[in-house]
């Protein structure tokens, strides 16, 4: 649970950036190089590879060369992961939605009821 939970701090501190988001969303498309990332970007090189780092220490991306290019691709495993967790907690929400909504009910039904929790 430990390191599930050190994961997901790194996924969200990673996705916490709008410039990084947007390199999540270009991937989306597929694998790009450094240099197709940085054209919609007025920022230099360094801060892009910094990014870059970041989003592929969070297991978010991968990377890897090809001769003296290097490629950006998704990886897939660790979105799952980050979607099973928010699933997770979307259930717990509505569990709890719905217990409230079922006692809002018997308060409606039943205004003395309030009155007898105290």
């Amino acid at each position: 649970m430990n390191n599930y939970s050190e994961d997901l701090n790194l996924r969200f501190g990673a996705l916490s950036d709008p410039t990084r988001r947007q390199i999540m969303t270009r991937l989306c498309a597929g694998p790009a190089s450094v240099g197709e990332l940085r054209e919609p970007f007025t920022i230099a090189l360094p801060n892009l590879l910094k990014h870059i780092h970041v989003l592929e220490a969070s297991g978010l991306i991968q990377t890897h060369k090809h001769g003296r290019t290097r490629i950006c691709a998704l990886n897939p495993d660790a979105l799952s992961a980050t979607e099973n967790w928010l699933a997770e907690q979307r259930q717990l929400m509505e569990g709890r939605f719905d217990r409230m909504e079922a006692y809002l009910k018997t308060l409606k039904t039943n205004p003395d009821k309030e009155n007898d929790s105290e």
